[in-house]
């Protein structure tokens, strides 16, 4: 790995810069940007045309210029169908009839719904804020599934005051249909269903559903009780591409269930689990993947083992190439199928961008050897960066390709140059015993090792024959193999720690460990699953052999990530460091790069400078608040409830973190989006919160409560404070949690008062002795005032008129700073009296986009503008901060 061998890399770094500037400076945003890009262009071509007359060298500078124009332009560049411009204005709610082609089929995980309906009659679990179609439908309580299913849109109905009738309109949606779809890709559909646009949570640091969404051609989403197919048609490249995933996915399952599997012990039977976790692995499909193995994968730092990535297609490329090579093929035909099989491998797994990338690296590295010239590790990564780069631009803002490029170049770029100096010099010599070296081809040192196992070599042999000679040998090359393999893994782990702490948020404790322990497996577990899969095409009988080693790899990883996962230490959440930390992190690396190959000295300099780069990565870094100030930030959660309070300390309190809207929190929402994990806790992180002080449960209703258990593990607080306990299965769950995370939970009731850190609490509700043994319901909420000061904010939670009466009857309200509406606005909240008694200056409601409940409610809405209350709402401004001084007065921002 020489730089000045590598000038596609160089290309690849500059044309990478070029997009980055581009979408910094809002490149597209100005006016005929084509034009602009076209004259710089000409311009530096002509600089370059005329820097050649003084050599190559300089010749460079204006060649990187070139790129980087070039990489500016593409910056704009898209692969995607058009959109008109009347579609996603029809993602409003109503039902609408629709027409198009279906370009992709996949099954949904199941939800459990209540049986509470709008007006309407449209269940609120129906339009949750969730990941669009990855809810199920719920027959009055029951069990359901949904078919998931992408349409390129032809026609939709448009609803006016006139008439309504069906209109040309191009675009994607995504359809939840209820039950089997019936549908194949490429078929004519037409169907009847609520559109609305992608859910978008405005908070800082949130990651944004809707653009994932965008970049697979989807704008609206829905739901629909079925689909009629009026025509058929040829599946484009998308369906068969998905196709071949779930047809090789179903393969692999069908073996799973059939009685040659079950047959065997249990150890070596593959169970439904080691089904998904090989769909995972080999075919991409992490849809079966439950939350529980998914976390403990995720926690040890090896969830890549279900990413299809360049570890799984180098080590199918590297088994075809020894075949062809063994069965003594030419070397074209050997390169021809070894990428055949690869790019068949890589539709097979869903053709993601891991998968493309690995692909386009094995075929350079492969044409590259044909050809008789020297492969270069950068130079490889640069080829595939810059051809993926060209296609995606966009792509380079994104996770898995910025880790596919830091971890080539930690290994390829440090960690080999870094055993070329220590371990692999021994095992080089381990390898070279009993055989004649060439002058100046060992150091002394090397000489007098290779001398040592030379002679211990013959005292074995002396005492257990002539085939123990090279065992001495042997011992050191598995020594120094397994010390090259922890040399990779911490280098990797040491670099991975910036975009692990900035996208994951996590901190890998043992992830060397882990590592050490799976990537071997996965070389051999790999091929037993390909292996599992081929013979489960001619019979089950085929397949069991290499199933049962599959079986027993599988379950052997397994447990050594269950023991490690057990581990408290393993789960250490992290905020993403500051944009400058990162910067100066790239830049080390790239320094280590050169320094590595500088000599001793150089490597010596690697080794410290790594683990310092990722301690200041990981270096805690103050929270940022307003010193003298107290906060309360109503967090955009959609149709739920989260709020954030800073002390003018900077310590920090969480009421409520959101969730999925249920049946009263009667039943047990299944979900893979958490909204918890996804929004709160992002929102948190990138206040760089690391510790909660103390969480507030205002009640046990799934819309408040959802998101609470990942908050109290990746925020440890200290206390827990709820009302009353209520026959909630979740809300069991959450009091287990909080006492298996050593967290103090404390039931508080109206009447009590505490003084948190300078900051007056008042419990206002429920009262003293209010219980029951049903279900939630929202007049549980724990209703609390802070006081700062002059300045009171009340936070109301769900509760409804029986407990503001009560409330109003205890006298025990005054007026307030800021209000925290009850139950986002509903007619069931905010009475006459209440407001009265509090009239708050400002007051904030949080609620979900177009939500079908019509929160806030006009007349509610109404009552605040009579009070001359400034009210705010969050479907329509996102995350909103109030911050109050000692005097009463308030800043929103």
């Amino acid at each position: 790995m020489r730089f000045r061998r590598a000038p596609v890399a160089g290309a690849a770094v500059a044309f990478a810069v070029g997009i980055g500037v581009a979408r910094v400076q809002g490149w597209w945003d100005f006016q005929q940007p084509v034009v602009v890009l076209i004259g710089a262009l000409v311009l530096l071509v002509g600089v370059w045309l005329v820097a050649m007359r003084w050599g190559v060298r300089v010749c460079v500078f204006p060649v990187l210029a070139v790129w980087v124009v070039l990489g500016m332009g593409a910056a704009g560049w898209r692969v995607s169908a058009p959109v008109s411009a009347r579609f996603t204005t029809m993602g409003d709610g109503l039902r609408r009839e629709v027409r198009g082609r279906v370009v992709r089929v996949r099954e949904a995980e199941p939800v459990v719904g209540g049986a509470e309906k709008d007006a309407d009659g449209v269940a609120p679990w129906e339009m949750t804020e969730d990941l669009p179609g990855e809810q199920a439908a719920g027959q009055q309580g029951g069990r359901g599934r949904a078919t998931v299913v992408d349409v390129a849109v032809e026609e939709m109905e448009e609803v006016t005051r006139e008439g309504d009738g069906m209109v040309a309109a191009t675009g994607g949606v995504r359809m939840s249909v209820y039950g089997e779809a019936g549908v194949r890709c490429g078929d004519e559909v037409e169907f009847e269903g609520r559109l609305r646009t992608p859910v978008r949570y405005r908070d800082d640091g949130v990651f944004e559903v809707g653009n994932a969404l965008e970049r697979d051609g989807v704008e609206l989403t829905g739901y629909t009780s079925g689909l009629r197919v009026v025509g058929t048609g040829a599946a484009g490249w998308g369906c068969r591409v998905k196709g071949a995933q779930a047809w090789a996915s179903g393969r692999m399952m069908g073996f799973v269930a059939s009685g040659v599997n079950g047959g065997m012990p249990r150890w070596l039977r593959l169970e439904r689990a080691d089904g998904e976790m090989l769909d995972a692995m080999l075919f991409g499909d992490r849809a079966g993947l439950s939350h529980a193995l998914r976390r403990g994968f995720e926690r040890t730092g090896t969830f890549h083992l279900f990413v299809v990535s360049g570890l799984h297609i180098a080590l199918l490329a590297g088994v075809v190439w020894w075949g062809m090579r063994k069965l003594r093929a030419v070397r074209w035909l050997a390169t021809l199928v070894t990428i055949c099989a690869a790019g068949g491998y890589a539709v097979v797994t869903g053709f993601g961008q891991p998968a493309q990338r690995a692909l386009v690296m094995v075929s350079v590295y492969l044409v590259a050897r044909l050809l008789n010239r020297e492969t270069d590790v950068l130079n490889a990564l640069g080829a595939a960066v810059l051809a993926l780069l060209v296609w995606q631009p966009g792509s380079l803002f994104e996770a898995s390709f910025q880790m596919t490029a830091l971890a080539i170049v930690a290994i390829g770029g440090i960690a080999v140059p870094l055993g070329e100096w220590s371990v692999l010099r021994y095992a080089k010599v381990a390898r070279g015993v009993f055989r004649v070296w060439g002058r100046g081809e060992a150091t002394r040192r090397e000489a007098g090792l290779r001398l040592v196992l030379e002679l211990w070599g013959e005292e074995v042999a002396a005492v257990v024959g002539d085939w123990g000679r090279r065992a001495p040998a042997r011992v050191v090359t598995g020594v120094a193999w397994v010390g090259e393999l922890a040399l990779v893994g911490v280098v990797a782990e040491l670099v991975m720690v910036l975009p692990m702490a900035e996208y994951f948020h996590r901190a890998a404790v043992f992830g060397v460990p882990a590592n050490m322990l799976v990537i071997p497996l996965i070389g051999v577990l790999a091929p037993a699953g390909v292996l599992t899969f081929l013979g489960s095409l001619v019979s089950p009988w085929v397949a069991v052999v290499p199933g049962a080693v599959t079986a027993g790899l599988l379950h052997l990883v397994r447990l050594g990530i269950g023991r490690v996962n057990g581990l408290g230490a393993a789960d250490w959440r992290v905020p993403g460091p500051v944009w400058w930390v990162g910067l100066g992190a790239v830049l080390a690396w790239v320094g280590c790069c050169w320094l590595v190959r500088r000599g001793r000295w150089g490597a010596w300099v690697t080794v410290f400078v790594l683990p310092c780069v990722a301690a200041v990565v990981l270096w805690p870094e103050p929270v940022v608040y307003v010193p003298g100030r107290l906060e309360v930030t109503s967090i955009d959660v959609g149709q739920g409830d989260s709020a954030l309070v800073v002390r003018p300390d900077g310590v920090a309190m969480v009421v409520d973190a959101g969730g999925p809207v249920g049946s009263h929190g009667v039943a047990e929402v299944v979900s893979r989006f958490d909204v918890g994990e996804e929004v709160v806790s992002n929102y948190l992180w990138s206040r760089r919160v690391r510790r909660v002080d103390v969480v507030v449960l205002s009640h046990a209703h799934t819309d408040h409560m959802g998101g609470m258990p990942a908050v109290l593990r990746n925020f440890r607080p200290r206390e827990l404070w709820v009302s009353v306990d209520t026959d909630s299965a979740l809300y069991r769950a959450l009091l287990a949690e909080a006492a298996e995370l050593g967290v103090r939970v404390r039931h508080l009731a109206a009447g009590d008062a505490l003084d948190w850190g300078g900051v007056g609490v008042e419990v206002l509700a429920p009262a003293r002795g209010y219980g029951h043994a049903g279900a939630p319901k929202n007049d549980d909420s724990l209703v609390v005032e802070l006081g700062y000061g002059k300045s009171r904010v009340l936070l109301e939670g769900d509760a409804e008129k029986a407990s503001e009466a009560a409330m109003v009857a205890s006298g025990r309200l005054t007026p307030v700073t800021l209000l925290k509406v009850g139950h986002h606005g509903s007619v069931t909240s905010s009475g006459d009296a209440f407001l009265a008694a509090v009239r708050p200056k400002d007051a904030v409601v949080s609620v979900g986009r177009r939500n079908t409940f019509g929160h806030p409610r006009e007349e509610v809405i109404g009552r605040f503008a009579g009070l001359g209350t400034r009210f705010y709402r969050t479907d329509l401004m996102g995350a909103r901060t109030f911050l109050l001084d000692g005097e009463g007065n308030v800043e929103e921002r």
